[in-house]
């Protein structure tokens, strides 16, 4: 930013209500705010929770190691048993010690919905009583797939849809912290107004006893009338009022700015207005290029379909018949000491297949495979009506942007003159060539040339970075944020 060439740094104000002092520019604020303001701690929280969200899909999509153990398991009690001889059943006391473990590896496949897996197992088992025995089992090695052949598979739309909410949090990520320079902004300028305003406040009383003065001194030698001594005595008293009520909103506007920065509540604000900043031009065609591709709401409207999309796959497939299937194949033998279970073992084949056949609902999956269908159709036109309002507040967002830039050229200009217009009034008044009601007026009009610069300046930098939240494009230094934030995470990580 180029710095003013009016002395418009705001100055350093002797209020008992602060004690430490710092000198901020917009910069060095809007930095400050998205460090260590308490919105920029919630925007990081969010975009870390999402962050470990997509970190455990990731996961979800590695082969997995897991261990299912029974350390032991000791039984004893009364357990009914058929008694051949006698052709009854009986109670008999049994006690048993039990250990069991298996150690599996499995895959989801994406593609198709099934999950393979590798496993061993070893399982010991001893019975106390009359006939005491041992047994161990083992399955030294066995492979296994399952899957749904025509049910939901949710692998596939996590695939589809994960990647692009992560995607999404970054972008919201970096929204979230252009609407916090958006906030920082309006305190930034509410202060500088105030404290400009107290300067004038200020400059205003000394210069309404000085004219207080010189006014008593022409009444003496009837230069003026009473009735005008009567207005500059009303001025100086005015000037007073206003000076104490410029103080009051200095001190609340001091108050709401360091809160918002997350700085000591003592602190003390010297501001340094930005400057004219340079000319550029931006096209709303490539303003809307750009929020295409970054912005995150654009996104969430994709995301928004795929999901109502998964909807519709799901109850679709849910009114229909399923089928599944299971098969493993390996190895498992039984003995009564440890190196035996693994010698020469069996083969295992288990295969298993299951169906599930609605027979009469009374139309309640149809139903909600029809209310999926309805409601994709309403997503749809929502995101149409969406993409408009979007686009159009893109357009005008530039549009005002670039009439901004020429009312700053404008509002200093207007500052100039009403400035040099004020100093030649006064001086004409002190040697009694102008009027009272052209010094006021003349002072007014300064006043309000000081107001309506500040305002320019504001609504500038706030258009501006609207401009950046909408499309996440530094066009001053033609960036793309999201590609900047991907450089730093890179080197974090």
């Amino acid at each position: 930013m180029k710095k003013s060439i009016f002395p418009l740094l705001c100055g350093i104000f002797t209020l008992p209500l602060f004690s430490q002092t710092v000198t901020l520019d917009l910069n060095r604020s809007i930095e400050i705010a998205s460090d260590s303001s308490l919105q920029a701690f919630r925007a990081k929280n969010l975009y870390m929770a999402n962050y470990w969200e997509y970190r455990s899909f990731k996961a979800g999509r590695l082969p997995s190691l897991s261990l299912r153990t029974t350390p032991i398991q000791y039984r004893r009690d009364f357990t009914q048993r058929y008694d051949s001889e006698n052709n009854i059943d009986v109670y008999r006391q049994q006690q048993s010690l039990h250990t069991y473990g298996n150690l599996s590896i499995s895959q989801n496949f994406d593609l198709t919905g099934g999950t393979f897996f590798i496993d061993s197992e070893l399982g010991y088992m001893r019975n106390f009583g009359e006939n005491t025995y041992s047994q161990f089992s083992a399955v030294p090695l066995r492979i296994g797939y399952s899957q749904s052949l025509f049910g939901f598979n949710g692998f596939k739309w996590e695939k589809k849809i994960e990647p692009l909410k992560y995607e999404k949090a970054k972008q919201q990520f970096l929204y979230s912290m252009q609407e916090i320079s958006e906030s920082v902004i309006s305190y930034f300028f509410s202060l500088a107004m105030a404290q400009v305003e107290y300067n004038m406040a200020k400059e205003n009383v000394a210069s309404a006893d000085t004219l207080y003065r010189i006014g008593e001194n022409r009444y003496k030698i009837a230069s003026i009338s009473q009735s005008d001594l009567l207005t500059l005595k009303l001025n100086a008293v005015n000037a007073q009022n206003t000076l104490q009520n410029t103080e009051i909103s200095l001190k609340r506007a001091m108050f709401g700015f360091v809160s918002f920065l997350n700085m000591d509540k003592e602190t003390q604000v010297m501001l340094e207005l930005p400057g004219r900043p340079e000319k550029i031009e931006i096209s709303p065609d490539l303003a809307l290029q750009y929020a295409k591709l970054h912005n995150p709401d654009f996104m969430g409207f994709d995301q928004e379909i795929l999901e109502a999309e998964r909807e519709v796959d799901r109850t679709k497939k849910s009114s229909n018949f399923d089928a599944s299937i299971s098969m493993s194949v390996g190895f498992n033998q039984v003995a009564d000491h440890l190196a035996g279970a693994y010698k020469n073992p069996l083969q295992q084949d288990v295969v298993s297949i299951g169906l599930t056949v609605p027979i009469v609902d009374w139309g309640v999956r149809k139903g909600r495979a029809n209310m999926a269908r309805n409601n994709l159709n309403v997503t749809k036109i929502s995101i149409q009506q969406k993409i408009l309002n979007l686009e159009q507040d893109v357009i005008m967002t530039v549009n005002d942007f670039n009439v901004r830039q020429n009312l700053i050229s404008s509002a200093e200009e207007a500052l100039k003159l009403a400035t040099m217009a004020y100093n030649m009034t006064k001086q004409r008044f002190i040697i009694g060539k102008t009027d009272l009601n052209s010094l006021i007026l003349s002072q007014e009009r300064q006043n309000s040339a000081h107001q309506n610069y500040i305002l320019s300046l504001q609504n500038y930098w706030l258009s501006y970075y609207k401009l950046r939240k909408l499309t996440l494009y530094d066009f001053l230094r033609q960036e793309i944020l999201t590609e900047q934030f991907d450089r730093i995470e890179g080197v974090r990580n």
